[in-house]
């Protein structure tokens, strides 16, 4: 029985060591609040093994890509904005604007070793803004000063945060194509900033009705993509967020 419970352990931990090693960003102490672990669940669920990466586990590292070397992707998670100074602009009047000063170092460095060394990256809500300020790109500050309604791209407090709140334009043959199954998906939605310039490299695969872009993709890397919503809110209802955590976790895989 000894030896029974002993070969357990063993294939445990076998099967342990074969799931590829996602690292996911979060704000100080954020990794231990509910909506983070969504995140975490959804990279589980998809066969990875989550590692919580917050700002002082990137800025202790004198080199961040010594913080990469034990993963095989790199998730960047949503939060609060990214200082407009990262991407050569100060703060607009009434942007409402919101700094996590020490996460932006950190992201920023973390995400431009993971681009330099090739790594699968996907970027949700924040991240994808993150991503494309790390690769060279800028953000509209507030949608409100483009003439949008506040509302627009956040959703009522009392709706489900798994409900689609519009839908997004796909382009066919992307990546994200692939994983939502189509030209046409619907989304959910929380967030007052978006991609404005898209960075050298990237295209854009997906757009909202009023032409706020939804996704970026780099088309010549195997897997780097960011998201405008929030996919780990959808994945218990809608499968095709399910394979955007699938697809990141298999192209960890194969780089492993």
């Amino acid at each position: 029985m000894q030896h029974l419970r002993l070969a357990r352990r063993h294939d445990e931990q076998a099967v342990k060591r074969s799931r590829p090693r996602i690292g996911i960003t979060a704000t100080t102490g954020g990794s231990t609040s509910s909506n983070s672990r969504r995140y975490a669940d959804a990279v589980a669920a998809a066969g990875g093994e989550p590692v919580w990466l917050e700002p002082a586990d990137v800025l202790r590292a004198q080199d961040p890509g010594s913080v990469l070397a034990g993963l095989d992707a790199l998730l960047l998670s949503g939060g609060e904005d990214i200082d407009p100074r990262h991407y050569g602009e100060t703060i607009l009047p009434d942007a409402g604007v919101k700094i996590d000063a020490p996460r932006d170092t950190a992201e920023l460095l973390i995400a431009r070793a993971a681009l330099a060394a090739e790594m699968p990256i996907l970027g949700i809500c924040r991240g994808i803004q993150t991503l494309n300020v790390a690769a060279g790109g800028s953000l509209h500050q507030d949608l409100t000063l483009l003439g949008l309604a506040p509302d627009a791209h956040v959703q009522d407090k009392g709706t489900p945060a798994w409900k689609p709140a519009h839908p997004v334009a796909v382009k066919r043959g992307s990546q994200v194509a692939s994983q939502l199954g189509g030209p046409a998906a619907e989304v959910n939605s929380f967030h007052h900033q978006a991609v404005k310039d898209v960075a050298p490299g990237f295209v854009v695969t997906a757009r909202a009705p009023d032409g706020i872009i939804e996704t970026i993709e780099h088309p010549a890397r195997p897997f780097v993509m960011g998201v405008q919503w929030h996919p780990e809110r959808m994945v218990d209802h809608h499968a095709g967020q399910r394979k955007l955590f699938q697809a990141l976790v298999a192209a960890a895989r194969k780089r492993r």
